[in-house]
């Protein structure tokens, strides 16, 4: 096999992450974290749509989908199981890809968490490293969610897999392939039920080939 642009030989793994579709807090762009609400009729219309799409890539052929990973909370598993009945696997459930404990601001709007605990609120929205009242810190998030891509590199080498999970833990795979700064953080937007796509090696490179794809829901 020739080598990648990086030096590699050998086939990456490759994660297509998925984020859950739209739930009612979403909708109301409320911190939505360890609570587990379900999807709206419109969050269940857009797993269909991702559904669609990856049936359609199973279909051609286009790099078989060995398994669908996803975080264990309701709205990630509906978004998952729509993808896993289409293509004919079942869903791996994993704790390592559940959303950030947003702790004392759970359900809460940006200004109502802002106006309850200012300071913290400043620090956490430029430090990783400071969690959220009674909750974790992006950093934790990272570590944990790294843990879970050594782990997809091992078990899939070369193969293709489905992470459905949420905002913080796809934004950190993102960052981690990309091996850039905590800003990505702050700074990239992911659209409900949008897709992404990073490819670990595992020589340890890694290279990011798609970033919040809505093109199915249109």
């Amino acid at each position: 096999m020739a080598p990648s642009w990086q030096g590699q030989r050998g086939a990456a793994t490759r994660v297509i992450l998925l984020r859950h579709g739209q739930t009612a807090l979403s909708v109301d762009r409320r911190y939505s974290g360890r609570g587990n609400p379900e999807l709206t009729e419109t969050g269940r219309r857009q797993a269909q749509a991702a559904a669609a799409a990856f049936g359609s890539l199973a279909h051609a052929g286009d790099g078989e989908i060995a398994a669908v990973v996803s975080s264990p909370l309701r709205r990630t598993l509906q978004t998952a199981g729509a993808v896993a009945e289409r293509i004919g696997v079942d869903v791996d459930e994993h704790e390592g890809l559940i959303e950030t404990d947003f702790g004392e601001w759970e359900g809460l709007t940006f200004t109502e968490a802002a106006a309850r605990d200012p300071h913290v609120h400043a620090r956490w929205l430029g430090d990783v490293e400071v969690p959220a009242p009674g909750g974790e810190s992006f950093a934790a998030v990272a570590k944990r969610v790294s843990d879970v891509k050594d782990e997809l590199v091992q078990r899939y080498p070369g193969q293709t897999v489905v992470v459905v999970s949420h905002v913080t833990p796809i934004k950190s795979l993102l960052r981690e392939a990309l091996r850039v700064g905590p800003e990505l953080l702050f700074r990239l937007h992911l659209d409900l039920a949008s897709i992404s796509i990073a490819e670990f090696f595992d020589d340890g490179g890694s290279v990011v080939r798609l970033v919040n794809d809505t093109s199915h829901l249109r």
